[in-house]
């Protein structure tokens, strides 16, 4: 039987370059605990280690415009307890939030994560980067040093060009006197006012995902805390000389993470500032609908096999599956609904429905939520008719993912190969078909550890297949013959040579295609 046609976008170039530069980070940190894997957890990390610093230093600074710099004075000559180490750590999170944002715009972008079900996240991700580069640059003002003088003027100097306020801003620091206690509360509650709306921002930006991954791997969070404090124990931040209206500094150490716009300013002017900003943030806004990003098709709910056991609501990793009440009048209380803007069309509610690992006898596979382009029964009848298919030995069979290394390219006389939506779409109960129809070993690839185009389908197969989430491989199949690879789209080498790993273990098992000569009846589970 031909392989089912599975309709959806292939990965890119640029996401095969975002795998090469994984494979790097891979070797010196591993699979696990590749910093790049973890970038939009990293920056949840920063910002709490950036609202903790700054809130230590808020109780120890003065709040007023004639004592806000002599504060922080006083902080770095050791009249606060930990001020300096604070000052410092606030500076220097702050800057790897910055960076790890970008980066993980720049990876998302490329492995084209801003359409369809992730169109939600890709704009509230951008309403935070604003976000968080006005909360920054703001941040500077309240040292209300020199360079803080420099970039509240510049920073005046851009809003004045907008009609609404046509050079009437200007008036608060045309001299000292201007920048008073009640003009400087009102910067201080700007920079609470939006770290908070950043919050909502990132709250919802990871409300269609679940489980939103808001923090990393504990070894990455700890070495990344210690890098910073190492950074700031030997390079303290230092403060400029207090602000003076009156005079103009010639030189500005910048922070270029958050004050490169002053800088664009100089070349481009205020309009062409602004011009360049709504431009960039106009053009990542469009992104979703200017790329040609075909939708998947959705899962589909098969009332006569749903049991309502909401296994595809636990699993669903983007809150597509939702749980109502019965509708076609069958004893369950509950069924399974699927909204189809939501669902990713991953397949990962087929691998986590009972009615996908039966264990009674019948003729076909049904179950209760499927995938239209690639349909669980059509799958179980590909694998028997391959596995029966195979000689030679050991005979293996590749159960793979299409959004790894292609597992295609492995099909020989004594290799079969499936390909599913993702590897947590494979039922625990084909690896049992697969031995039962006479292979000798069952080899389910997946994508990178952490790195899954679906955020947990690895995790998700993994569980099942060591028996911890249901629906469980049985404690009856012999662990020994089955193994999960993690395999990138640019890891064909890799995905063969753990084949022939697989197979050199499997040759020193011997065969086991003695145990079981024929390939058993099909077999079904009706729920209901």
């Amino acid at each position: 039987m031909a392989a089912p046609a599975i309709a959806l976008p292939a990965p890119g170039r640029a996401a095969a370059a975002v795998e090469r530069v994984d494979a790097l980070f891979d070797a010196a940190f591993g699979q696990g605990l590749n910093p790049l894997r973890h970038l939009g957890a990293l920056g949840y990390h920063f910002l709490w280690i950036c609202c903790a610093s700054g809130i230590w230093i808020y109780v120890g600074f003065d709040t007023s415009a004639t004592g806000a710099w002599a504060s922080l004075d006083a902080m770095d000559r050791g009249e606060w307890p930990l001020g300096a180490f604070a000052r410092a750590l606030h500076r220097y999170s702050a800057d790897a939030l910055v960076v790890v944002t970008l980066l993980h715009l720049a990876r998302e972008a490329a492995r084209r994560h801003y359409a369809a079900f992730r169109r939600f996240a890709w704009l509230t991700g951008l309403f935070a980067l604003a976000l968080l580069f006005l909360a920054g640059i703001n941040g500077y003002w309240l040292a209300w040093d020199q360079l803080a003088q420099w970039s509240l003027t510049a920073t005046i100097e851009w809003l004045d060009a907008l009609p609404v306020f046509d050079g009437s801003l200007a008036r608060n620091v045309i001299d000292d006197g201007q920048v008073n206690d009640r003009f400087f509360s009102l910067l201080i509650f700007v920079h609470i006012g939006l770290p908070l709306a950043l919050l909502g921002a990132l709250w919802a930006h990871v409300q269609r995902v679940s489980p939103a991954r808001t923090a990393p791997p504990r070894a990455l969070g700890w070495g990344t805390a210690a890098m910073l404090a190492a950074l700031c124990l030997a390079k303290p931040v230092a403060l400029m000389p207090a602000a003076d209206l009156a005079f103009l500094p010639a030189r500005i150490p910048l922070d270029w993470f958050y004050l490169f716009p002053h800088v664009a300013m100089a070349s481009l002017g205020p309009a062409g500032l602004w011009a360049a900003t709504a431009a960039f943030f106009a053009a990542l806004a469009a992104l979703p609908w200017a790329t040609r990003v075909p939708r998947a098709p959705a899962a589909r709910v098969n009332l006569a096999n749903c049991n309502g056991c909401a296994r595809c609501f636990a699993d669903c990793p983007y809150d597509a599956v939702v749980m109502v009440a019965r509708t076609d009048g069958r004893h369950h209380p509950r069924q399974a609904q699927v909204d189809p803007m939501l669902c990713a069309g991953c397949g990962i509610c087929t691998g986590a429905c009972p009615s996908s690992t039966p264990f009674r006898r019948g003729e076909t596979l049904a179950t209760g939520i499927d995938m239209p382009q690639a349909a669980i029964g059509e799958l179980r009848a590909r694998l028997e008719s391959r596995t029966a298919a195979l000689t030679g030995t050991p005979r293996v069979v590749v159960l793979g993912c299409r959004w790894s290394a292609p597992a295609a390219t492995l099909e020989d006389a004594s290799t079969a190969c499936v390909e599913f939506l993702c590897a947590a779409m494979v039922p625990p109960s084909f690896v049992e078909y697969a031995l039962r129809a006479g292979a000798d070993g069952v080899l389910l690839a997946g994508c990178r550890e952490g790195d899954c185009e679906f955020r947990t389908g690895t995790a998700l197969a993994a569980e099942r297949l060591a028996g911890a989430r249901k629906p469980a491989l049985r404690p009856s199949v012999p662990r020994e013959r089955v193994r999960q690879v993690h395999a990138g789209i640019t890891d064909a080498a890799a995905l063969r040579a753990a084949l022939d790993d697989f197979r050199a273990a499997l040759a020193r098992l011997g065969p086991r295609a003695a145990d079981h000569p024929h390939p058993p009846k099909r077999q079904e589970s009706r729920h209901g």
